[in-house]
């Protein structure tokens, strides 16, 4: 039987007895994370953290927005739908936004339930400071939290639960194997290879902008980030210089100082990323420093549907620009892989329903 059966069984003796209910109770519990927050702000952010802390978005600003949803989602509404909680939860936090990614999940699964948390264990000097600091800020009976890998999960999910959040393919089909025993609900937060359409009218000094912020941020190490670039070879010409340009003003001449430019989280990705810098040509190289797990902008260009950068998520700062010629019908390449988290098209003007495909990228959101 699992280690953990123990540890869960607590969270299961604390459900029945209400306590999670009244909204004092999550009141004081989002304020607690609030503290914990600002008390630990300089742990959180400093540069030993940089490469998994640095973007996660934490401006103290979201608790009494909070508080005040909270206040609006404990009310019944006029055709009198009872919002109840689950019960006991577990929360898997995925590494590329290990705080994000834990907390955002917890404010919404710890709405009176009980709570199982699980930092990842890949970003490790983040899942030392959660461990060591957030459920001293917690009420102990109704959370409690597991550190430990892969066969640990495995072991953990031989519990039941009512509800599971978690990311990434891999442990998703874990914890969807777990749940299917007792029929609970799973909620996964996945990733894709997200194209990213830029039509000849666009302004391309702006198109650059939003592709060097929507792919690099986080080293491009997000779900919904653009994966990479379709658009005709004279846009091309003109995209390139652009991007440098704009990779620039982001992060300054000099990224490998640049505070806003993180590195890879570990040299196990490291290497999957560095491994596919071999695709195409490289019309804008970035340096590689293995020691340091770091790798900067890259854009390799004349990339063939068949090369390995083409055929999964990258999930770094590299962004390729396939040799198929790009127009509204031109077949998107890399048809057979996972479904998209994104597909975006960048146009001065709205495309027509016939020139838009919808169905011809299989997306889970579309903008």
């Amino acid at each position: 039987m699992s280690d953990h059966v123990g540890l869960v069984s607590c969270l299961w003796a604390a459900w029945p007895s209400g306590r999670t209910r009244p909204l004092e109770y999550h009141t004081a519990q989002l304020e607690a994370l609030g503290l914990f927050l600002e008390e630990k702000e300089m742990g959180l952010t400093r540069t030993g953290y940089r490469a998994v802390a640095a973007r996660d978005g934490q401006d103290g600003t979201s608790g009494p927005l909070t508080i005040s949803f909270l206040l609006q989602a404990m009310q019944l509404d006029s055709a009198f739908i009872c919002k109840d909680p689950y019960g006991v939860v577990l929360i898997i936090g995925p590494w590329n936004y290990p705080i994000y990614l834990l907390l955002v999940p917890l404010i919404g699964g710890g709405d009176g339930n009980c709570v199982v948390l699980k930092p990842s264990e890949i970003s490790r000097n983040m899942e030392r400071l959660v461990a060591e600091a957030l459920l001293s800020y917690l009420n102990k009976d109704c959370f409690t939290m597991v550190t430990a890998g892969r066969e640990e999960i495995t072991r953990l999910l031989e519990n039941k639960f009512d509800y599971i959040f978690t990311g990434s393919p891999s442990v998703g089909r874990i914890a969807m194997t777990a749940a299917a025993k007792h029929l609970t609900p799973v909620m996964l937060e996945l990733g894709g290879k997200n194209p990213c359409y830029i039509s000849d009218t666009c302004d391309v000094q702006n198109v650059a902008l939003w592709v060097v912020w929507g792919h690099f941020i986080n080293t491009g190490q997000t779900c919904i980030a653009p994966d990479y670039v379709l658009c005709s070879v004279e846009m091309q010409e003109k995209l390139m210089p652009a991007l440098h340009e704009a990779t620039t003003e982001f992060y300054g001449s000099e990224l490998h100082n640049s505070p806003d430019f993180a590195c890879t989280v570990r040299d196990k990705q490291f290497k999957c990323v560095q491994a596919l810098l071999s695709s195409g040509r490289v019309a804008i190289r970035g340096e590689a420093d293995e020691k340091e797990c770091y790798i900067l902008p890259t854009v390799p260009v004349d990339v063939q549907e068949d090369d390995p950068v083409m055929w999964r998520e990258i999930f770094g700062p590299v962004l390729p620009r396939p040799s198929t010629v790009a127009g509204p019908e031109a077949p998107f390449p890399a048809q057979d892989t996972a479904t998209r988290a994104s597909t975006t098209a960048v146009s001065p003007s709205r495309p027509s329903r016939t020139s838009a495909r919808p169905c011809s990228v299989p997306t889970a959101g579309r903008r």
